[in-house]
């Protein structure tokens, strides 16, 4: 890769990185906040499972705006909005006003600062050989983000309180405002390898696209499989916390568990990123849909300790973003790059509605049964289903779409 393609990764992996850093840490302030205000698990995982559900909803939209008008605005609005939501979550004191900031807000702004955005700017500037790569190299950037944002928020919890400790992250989300800046003019120096969306109507030209995509089986698979990666990895990054508290286990393991996951989920979806650019990606998706079943299945059976929980982490780690630069990747196969903001979004929301369901069913049933077995049981079954639905897949160009590219 050239310096240009380098320095316009650099910016999109830290913007990534600092938007998915910051929302995995979000678990830890489950225990402290619950307490302060006297609410249920269940309300504390509505209002982040509503804020994947929004995410999801506007992902499609923010990834439209930026193929139509280029990604600097969605990006601005994106880290402004994150930088509120964050505010706002230190005067939530009901349940419905933390919906409403770290559910509705942050939902928002995830939707302008992550995914569909930044690779609907890989798409069009990286030539297609590289395109595997570059967007393995950007999810693995905010694989970095967990890692390295997950213990600076334990760590601010357990020094200054939960308050002074989102204002602190509030300040961190305003960095993605520069980045930003410098991510759009550095891709309004690169040639463009696919045209912007040119419909004159943004809604029914989303419609229309989105029904073209929707009459090949291979995306409606696409949709379900990433429906299953939502909910399995937001449950766990989510819930774990909670339930090794549950089993007697101390926070510094948790952190160190999610730390974990941030950091094998660099090696995973570089790894991944690389394998797609060289083998057929569906069967490397059934592959990781299958092995985190498999993890998730030992992980249950053997007896807890703290090497079982690190094991446990490391591996879903390594197998928990790599779904990303694979998914996109193929929608960029089938459909070309011209709507890859877009369509990319919309198979995000199916991302998203199992988000919401893993979130929200883990505080739901360990409210009703005092655990999460039932969840943990669900998660495994829809991982089997997962991978059988990405094996019929196949990379080709859809006749239903005139701009067909290479993968």
């Amino acid at each position: 890769m050239d310096r240009s393609i380098q320095r316009l990764l650099l910016a999109g992996g830290l913007i990534v990185s600092l938007a998915m850093g910051i929302r995995h840490g979000f678990g830890f302030f489950m225990p402290p906040m619950t307490s302060a205000f006297g609410w249920t698990r269940e309300s504390f995982a509505f209002a982040l499972g509503m804020q994947n559900l929004i995410w999801g909803l506007a992902q499609p939209f923010a990834g439209a705006l930026a193929d139509r008008h280029g990604p600097g605005k969605v990006l601005l609005g994106g880290g402004l909005l994150y930088a509120l939501g964050l505010l706002l979550m230190t005067v939530s004191a009901t349940p419905v006003l933390f919906s409403l900031s770290a559910g509705v807000l942050l939902g928002l702004a995830l939707s302008g600062t992550t995914y569909s955005v930044i690779f609907g700017v890989l798409g069009r500037t990286v030539p297609a050989a590289y395109r595997s790569r570059a967007m393995g190299l950007t999810a693995a950037a905010g694989s970095f983000g967990q890692f390295a944002m997950v213990p600076i928020e334990r760590s601010l919890i357990d020094g200054m309180g939960w308050l002074p400790s989102l204002l602190v992250l509030g300040g961190c989300a305003l960095l993605m405002l520069p980045l930003g800046r410098a991510l759009t003019r550095q891709a309004a120096s690169m040639p463009q390898t696919g045209p912007t969306q040119a419909h004159p109507h943004l809604l029914q030209g989303m419609l229309h696209t989105f029904a073209r995509a929707w009459t090949e089986k291979g995306f409606r698979l696409l949709m379900a499989g990433y429906f299953v990666c939502g909910f399995q990895v937001v449950f766990i990054g989510v819930h774990l916390p909670a339930y090794l508290r549950d089993h007697g286990m101390g926070g510094n393991i948790a952190s160190l568990a999610l730390a974990l996951i941030g950091l094998f989920n660099i090696f995973g979806t570089f790894i991944f990123g690389e394998a797609g650019s060289r083998f057929a990606k569906p069967p490397l998706l059934a592959g990781i849909y299958l092995a985190r079943s498999i993890a998730i299945g030992l992980f249950l059976v053997l007896p807890l300790s703290v090497p079982s929980v690190l094991v446990f982490a490391s591996v879903m780690g390594f197998l928990w973003l790599s779904t990303v630069p694979l998914t996109n990747g193929v929608i960029a196969s089938q459909f070309g790059v011209q709507h890859l903001g877009m369509l990319s979004g919309a198979v995000f929301f199916s991302h998203q509605v199992g988000s919401f369901l893993g979130v929200w069913l883990g505080g739901k049933l360990y409210d009703l049964n005092g655990n999460y077995n039932i969840v943990w049981g669900i998660a495994i079954v829809l991982g089997v289903l997962a991978a059988l639905a990405n094996l019929p897949i196949r990379e080709q160009a859809s006749a239903a779409f005139a701009d067909k590219a290479a993968a």
